[in-house]
């Protein structure tokens, strides 16, 4: 089954060079650590909300685009990993030894809703 692991952390931090080298070493070794166990599909850092545009359409059909994301949050959506693992247990295991949860970051454990094409 396919799950979705998506990372919140903080909107704002305050990290040295060398902070952000061993936070990202951290994530090497998980990536490596999922990349082994046969279980990543996929995986990404997201660029800063700063960076983000919204997007929603109007019943008439009229496009609304907006600068940022579409809600003001103390936390942003940082990344993801996307795994095929048997079932939610082994999504939690992975979820718990993902660098951000022992760091005060959460992450959302989400099934993947799969459809079959017409």
């Amino acid at each position: 089954m396919k799950y979705m692991l998506l990372i919140y952390g903080p909107a704002e931090g305050d990290w040295s060079e060398e902070g952000v080298q061993e936070e990202m070493d951290r994530y090497w070794a998980y990536e490596k650590a999922v990349a082994e166990a046969g279980v990543m599909i996929a995986s990404d850092a997201l660029q800063g909300v700063d960076t983000a545009t919204t997007v929603a359409v109007t019943d008439t059909g009229e496009r609304i685009v907006t600068d940022g994301p579409f809600a003001e949050t103390r936390e942003v959506l940082g990344g993801y990993y996307l795994l095929d693992v048997p079932d939610l247990d082994a999504a939690i295991d992975w979820a718990a030894r993902c660098p951000g949860s022992q760091r005060g970051q959460r992450i959302e454990v989400r099934p993947v809703l799969e459809f079959e094409a017409p």
